[in-house]
């Protein structure tokens, strides 16, 4: 999905019938400074689409950035000044950081589960737990939070779940199946120790413990021999991420970064009509 099509669909979700409260001011209209700032610690995702809200409703408006997306902003910070005719700029700003609070708010809890698992191997992943078409930014916003993409969708690599093998019959019988058609990477989500020992013996390039105890993780690990990745998901939180990644798991996926992912809070404030 493009950018520009889901801030045009925005818009239209927005101001329907135009603005009714700014429309009805008669307050003339003038070139205005306002400030982008941050009203606690996050880290920055969505400057792109924030500017693009921006223009769209005043193509002349002019942007100066003091952060990239990736940094960490303070509370209190000024983000981003813009120069911007008042009126436009009142019709931009909501959604314009509904985007960016979002996006920041991916990216800053991201940044926590990847701080959780410093010291260790293991990379921390998304899911497709995200909101409908807005994937792209999403994930983006997961990578600007330091952690790494998962599948971008079901075309781009082979994932084998429970109801994939109740349907093939078996995890043996749904690799063989697949194997023979695509050379693209399999993984395979176990939820049993014996479900992990059939795997070990076939082609397949990772391996996830879902939902798994610690002392089951710690188990199964013996098993899988070093050529396979390994995976860890399942009730992942920022406390309990740090001893799940110590057991020596490549990935541990974290959906909750991506669909229960709070807001960053910024405020806009626009200087006073003289």
């Amino acid at each position: 999905m493009e950018t520009q099509q889901l801030i045009e669909w925005a818009y239209q979700e927005d101001l329907p019938e135009g603005d009714v409260t700014t429309d009805n001011l008669e307050s003339p209209e003038r070139q205005i400074k306002a400030r982008l700032i941050a009203k606690e610690d996050l880290i920055l995702s969505g400057r792109r689409v924030f500017e693009k809200c921006i223009h769209f409703q005043a193509s002349s408006a002019q942007l100066t950035w003091f952060f990239e997306d990736g940094d960490t902003a303070l509370k209190g910070q000024t983000v981003c000044s813009i120069e911007c005719n008042n009126q436009k700029l009142l019709k931009a700003e909501r959604v314009a950081l509904n985007f960016l609070g979002h996006l920041s708010g991916i990216a800053s809890l991201t940044r926590a589960f990847v701080n959780a698992t410093e010291g260790t191997k293991c990379q921390i992943l998304d899911t497709r737990k995200t909101t409908p078409l807005l994937r792209s930014l999403e994930k983006q916003a997961v990578v600007h939070g330091g952690g790494v993409n998962h599948r971008m969708s079901l075309s781009d690599a082979v994932m084998i779940k429970d109801n994939h093998i109740d349907i093939a019959g078996s995890i043996t019988q749904a690799v063989t199946a697949i194997r023979n058609k695509t050379d693209l990477s399999i993984e395979v989500e176990c939820t049993t120790p014996e479900q992990v020992k059939e795997c070990v013996k076939l082609p397949i390039q990772r391996i996830m413990l879902d939902n798994m105890n610690l002392k089951t993780m710690q188990q199964c690990l013996q098993w899988i021999p070093a050529h396979i990745e390994t995976e860890a998901s399942g009730n992942m939180t920022v406390d309990r991420v740090q001893e799940v990644a110590r057991l020596g798991l490549t990935y541990i996926s974290v959906g909750l970064i991506t669909h229960s992912a709070p807001q960053a809070d910024f405020s806009l404030r626009m200087e006073k009509e003289s």
